[in-house]
């Protein structure tokens, strides 16, 4: 080998131990603050288990739907809702979300468990650790990462569920009035919006006919979670990109048993 190579190799094994001493950590410990931050915007936790914010879902058809709900933490509590069906005519649809039952937002909570979990995943390495391995920090880097990603997509993709899934829903029973047999809504979140939708079932000589449509309005609270997460999430791809690098090196491994770290 060349004096050249050797120097080169004995360089990047410098640098490998310092980015599993040092740099691995101080990026575990951004990450850490970064995702408490985070969390710390969902009403979920802490102080802001209470907080209340009102939200007027709009359409392009402003006679078509009204929609006015209050959002305390991962559930609506109230909403005041009118929309206007097409059956031998146009009739006009009223119903409200009973305070006493309100209107769950699974995704919510979904996200803030996997955010948790997340930072549970960091908790888990003291800040003392000694890592050996390439391996062994892009291990818990994936973790980190896939939990981060779980709480994204629970906020950004809603899960689809049938008509007659929706329709039979705990939180279909939770509307003063109920609403007839052919007609569903659903509340669900989709990036930082929360959409609200109005499902129709009809009859038409045998065959039936399906309409929907729908209101939106943006939750700020959740564009700044995902901001978080985001930038959360490129500083795990970050690191997981330099130590891969470092991986393709399967002799750099540190040696546990020596103060200094050295190579072996």
């Amino acid at each position: 080998m060349a004096d050249s190579e050797i120097e080169e190799a004995k360089n990047l094994k410098i640098e490998f131990e310092w980015v599993l001493s040092m740099e691995t950590h101080s990026v575990l410990k951004n990450l850490h603050s970064l995702l408490v931050e985070c969390a710390h915007r969902f009403p979920v936790y802490g102080n802001e288990a209470g907080k209340q914010d009102q939200f007027i879902l709009t359409v392009p058809q402003q006679d078509q739907l009204k929609c006015v709900v209050t959002l305390t933490g991962d559930s609506i509590s109230q909403a005041d809702i009118s929309f206007k069906v097409q059956r031998a005519q146009t009739l006009s649809q009223r119903t409200a979300i009973n305070p006493e039952s309100p209107w769950k937002l699974q995704q919510v909570q979904d996200a803030a468990n996997h955010l948790q979990q997340a930072i549970y995943h960091i908790d888990d390495v003291d800040s003392s650790y000694r890592f050996k391995s390439s391996d062994e920090v892009l291990h818990i880097i994936s973790n980190i990462l896939e939990a981060l990603q779980r709480a994204r997509t629970s906020l950004v993709i809603p899960k689809k569920k049938p008509i007659d899934e929706l329709m039979k829903s705990r939180n279909m029973k939770s509307l003063i009035p109920l609403l007839p047999d052919d007609l569903a809504i659903s509340f669900y979140l989709q990036s930082h919006k929360l959409i609200f939708a109005v499902y129709q079932l009809t009859n038409v000589q045998g065959t039936i006919k399906f309409d929907s449509f729908q209101a939106e309005c943006s939750v700020p609270w959740i564009n700044e979670v995902l901001v978080f997460l985001t930038v959360a999430m490129q500083l795990c791809q970050k690191l997981k990109d330099k130590i891969s690098v470092f991986s393709q090196y399967k002799d750099f491994t540190v040696n546990s048993r020596s103060p200094s770290a050295t190579f072996y």
